[in-house]
């Protein structure tokens, strides 16, 4: 993906409007405090990029789903609170319950070189998520160049990126051109061995994502709820264990493409069960013919995250996405945490699927220990499942 980035532009003395995604988990007390910055952090070296080099800032952004109208929940105020500590007397915040009002162009109109503002929720507007053409002109013409730095938002068409991106002059931030980097080396040109390891609930989220990496990785390990799917399907019992029964017949298909195509495929060959999702209560190790009727397996045993680690220190690049187990749960969260731990000592490229891996990599306090801890979620499967990103490929090419 070869597409133009901010330093491609001339941004001296113009106005750049910046998609960033600063959709922030916020206190559930009502207090508007942001529980976790990380997402407005990593748009930062873009930010400065460009204030260093004289342009006029305009960020915008979503939070949370307000449904198309202005509700105060889902306001930005939070953010803008945070970005006035970090730039003082340079920040502006111009919010306005239609997002861009007379004022509100009155305002960015008077923004100098080396000022940045941040606009109201873009969610406030109902056109947003369906690309509406007027909106994205309302957006475009408070700027002279565009810049999609919200890798999380990247897998929907909306207004303030794909509509924006086919008005003005594009490019991708800092942010979205070390995602392409990352993600698109490893499904490009992996360094060997390459290893994916992939958990979370069902399967069907992930079907996508194993057909597309049959064909280029060497080893595939399945953990998690889906697991069980894949189990079932060859005969094992597995209790009151999390089942999707119409991907019984595609998970043996799977099993049957990865051994065709030469993938190693590893599924758990031992897991912690109990009565129900609970923290304190009893826990067993059985092995995966040992699930009793009554019981749910909720994480990966400790057999199989030695098994799953060995095959993970061996590799050179190694793509996470997905828990092993219910992981937010003391008690089944030792898979998550030994997978976590494994990848923290790669001698090679590690990456983490957004979501509920990064998570646990926070968690586990050892992100820093990880080549790439992407910042979308959603965004990351579909690159993984090889689609195409509507936020990214509207972008201009070098």
């Amino acid at each position: 993906m070869n597409k133009k980035t901010v330093k491609d532009l001339n941004v001296g003395g113009k106005k750049v409007l910046v998609r960033v995604d600063f959709n922030v988990p916020l206190a559930k007390d009502g207090s508007g405090t942001i529980t976790d910055d990380s997402r407005i952090r990593a748009a930062l070296p873009t930010i400065d990029y460009l204030l260093e080099n004289d342009a006029s800032v305009i960020l915008i952004s979503h939070l949370g789903r307000p449904g198309g109208e202005a509700k105060e929940e889902f306001s930005l105020k939070p953010v803008a609170k945070w970005l006035e500590e970090k730039y003082s007397d340079k920040f502006h915040f111009f919010p306005s319950d239609t997002v861009v009002d007379d004022k509100v162009k009155e305002s960015v109109e008077n923004l100098k070189a080396g000022e940045v503002c941040l606009l109201e929720n873009t969610r406030f507007i109902k056109g947003e998520t369906k690309n509406n053409a007027d909106f994205s002109k309302e957006l475009a013409s408070l700027a002279d160049l565009y810049v999609n730095e919200a890798f999380g938002t990247s897998h929907r068409a909306h207004s303030s990126n794909v509509g924006v991106a086919s008005i003005l002059p594009s490019a991708v931030g800092f942010l979205i051109e070390k995602e392409i980097s990352f993600i698109g080396k490893a499904l490009q040109d992996p360094e060997r061995p390459f290893v994916a390891i992939l958990g979370g609930a069902k399967v069907s989220d992930k079907i996508g994502v194993i057909e597309n990496l049959i064909g280029k990785v060497d080893t595939i390990l399945i953990g998690g709820g889906m697991a069980y799917t894949f189990l079932k399907a060859q005969g094992k019992e597995i209790g009151k264990s999390l089942l999707e029964e119409d991907k019984m017949e595609l998970s043996l298909e799977l099993v049957e493409k990865a051994k065709a195509n030469n993938v190693n495929l590893l599924l758990p060959v031992d897991a912690i069960i109990a009565d129900e999702i609970k923290e304190g209560i009893d826990t067993e190790i059985v092995d995966i013919d040992s699930i009793p009727s009554d019981k749910e397996a909720l994480d990966i045993g400790p057999k199989t995250a030695e098994i799953f680690a060995k095959e993970i220190k061996k590799a050179k690049t190694v793509v996470w996405n997905g828990p092993m187990g219910v992981f937010e749960v003391k008690g089944f969260d030792n898979g998550t945490n030994a997978i976590a731990k494994a990848l923290s000592e790669v001698d090679g490229v590690t990456i983490v699927g957004g979501g509920d891996s990064a998570l646990a990599v926070e968690l586990a306090g050892l992100k820093d220990k990880i080549s790439h801890v992407s910042t979308g979620g959603g965004a990351s499967l579909e690159f993984l499942e090889g689609k195409d990103l509507p936020g990214i490929s509207c972008i201009e090419d070098k």
